[in-house]
């Protein structure tokens, strides 16, 4: 995902590369890292310090590792920098930080940073609001090989959705395939007697995630402190 976002970086004259922070024992650190994305160099060494890092920046899109996000999180609160959190496979003791955190910066958490996979929670939302009681609810996710969390944070988003959506109470159920080198795909299925209704989200390019993650971010930068997500970047002011 770094390399994603440095790559479609200039498609987005009004955000510049400011930092790019990496592990303290990566090949990369100490690189330009534009360069390593394999566009123009920014003159942008990457650097292990976050804290260093933040420092004079508007906005922070993290996308490291659910161990790492507290930290990233009350760091970013204290230097005042707005965050999107594009990291899956939070601790449950992440929810308390964010909420302390979006006391002071806006912050937008996102399991899935695609612009269609927004569109696909708001879908289930709905659905589930009308369609009621009487339709089981299964959500299933299909990603690489790799994918470490199942099931996914977007399968986990979707079942969240549908929860909210209806008013009463009943189980989602899950199901994860993992295999080869599958981006993401993501189904929703609300299962009735004698009909079937099927909401379904397939990401066939990473850089997808990028996009939406650099459009969410410049729209973050204008909002007050506050937990967001990424269905409210659709929302009028």
């Amino acid at each position: 995902m770094g390399l994603g976002l440095l790559r479609l970086l200039p498609q987005f004259p009004q955000l510049r590369l400011h930092a790019a922070v990496v592990g303290g024992e990566s090949h990369s650190l100490g690189r330009d890292a534009s360069e390593l994305a394999g566009v123009a160099r920014a003159g942008v060494p990457t650097r292990a310090d976050l804290e260093s890092a933040l420092r004079g920046a508007a906005l922070a899109l993290d996308f490291s590792t659910a161990a790492a996000a507290p930290r990233q999180v009350a760091l970013c609160a204290k230097a005042g920098v707005p965050l999107l959190l594009g990291t899956t496979g939070l601790g449950p003791d992440l929810p308390a930080v964010i909420a302390r955190a979006s006391e002071r910066i806006p912050l937008l958490v996102a399991a899935n940073t695609s612009l269609g996979a927004a569109v696909l929670q708001d879908l289930v939302r709905r659905a589930a609001a009308a369609l009621g009681a009487g339709f089981d609810i299964q959500v299933q996710d299909t990603h690489h090989r790799n994918k470490r969390d199942a099931p996914s944070g977007t399968a986990l988003a979707l079942g969240q959705a549908a929860i909210e959506g209806r008013s009463y109470p009943g189980q989602v159920a899950y199901a994860s395939l993992r295999g080869g080198d599958v981006v993401g795909e993501h189904e929703v299925q609300f299962l009735g007697e004698g009909e079937r209704v099927r909401l379904s989200h397939v990401a066939t390019d990473r850089a997808v995630f990028a996009q939406g993650a650099l459009r969410a971010g410049l729209w973050l930068i204008g909002q007050t402190p506050g937990t967001y997500h990424m269905a409210d970047i659709f929302k009028e002011k």
